[in-house]
């Protein structure tokens, strides 16, 4: 099934520590935010991609989606406050160049998503209308407050939410109009789903599948780059 895809590229890292948006620090000599594009781009069902970025940074993002031949692009728009007005921002924008019934929201710094693991999301939303990509959690959680444990949770129900996720596009309009309308934040735009009573699936993902977050995530890249 046909989809399009919102990468939400606004925010600046600043647990990166790297000085600048985290999007444009080199991977293998190429910048995140191309290798995240690239996957897109390879991607037989993707039609299109809403990039929404800082507004200082969209002609930084232009130049180098020309440079890398990036030819799915279809409107580069500029982020909200939060991720979350980010993605309301990309939605609007998709919703005024195309009636595709399918959309993808997923990370930019998330360089590392499978064709396999897109095609199994796209099948599951198409089916269901939301869903996730997710990994069962290794480590045991513990409900804390003031450094104390409150609890230990039965981790074999957990799971790690990744993106991409997928949705039948008026449902996560819908879902984001609500949360606009009541001004609830979610955590991802799956909660926002949820908050509308719709149950939202889950698709097992992969490890590697990582957000490079910290300066230490970057070690894990190049290493999961080297057997890419």
């Amino acid at each position: 099934m046909e989809y399009h895809v919102i990468i939400p590229a606004a925010g600046q890292g600043t647990r990166m520590k790297a000085g600048k948006n985290k999007q444009f620090i080199l991977l293998n000599d190429k910048p995140v935010i191309i290798h995240t594009l690239s996957i897109f781009e390879k991607a037989d069902n993707c039609a299109g991609v809403i990039i929404v970025c800082n507004k200082a940074e969209k002609q930084q993002i232009q130049d180098l989606i020309i440079e890398y031949n990036i030819t799915k692009v279809k409107a580069i728009v500029s982020g909200g406050k939060e991720r979350q007005n980010s993605v309301w921002n990309g939605l609007k924008a998709l919703q005024d160049i195309t009636n595709s019934t399918l959309v993808l929201v997923h990370d930019g710094a998330r360089p590392f998503v499978t064709q396999s693991m897109l095609n199994n999301l796209v099948q599951v939303a198409e089916r269901n209308g939301a869903a996730t990509v997710a990994v069962p959690v290794k480590d045991t959680i513990k409900r804390v407050k003031d450094h104390a444990v409150i609890e230990t949770l039965e981790r074999s129900s957990l799971w790690a939410i990744q993106t991409p996720q997928a949705f039948h596009m008026p449902l996560l309009f819908s879902a984001h109009q609500q949360a606009e309308d009541t001004n609830y934040v979610g955590t991802d735009d799956a909660s926002l789903v949820e908050k509308l009573g719709q149950a939202v699936k889950i698709v097992e993902g992969d490890y590697r599948n990582i957000k490079l977050t910290t300066p230490e995530d970057m070690l894990y890249a190049n290493a999961i780059l080297a057997e890419w």
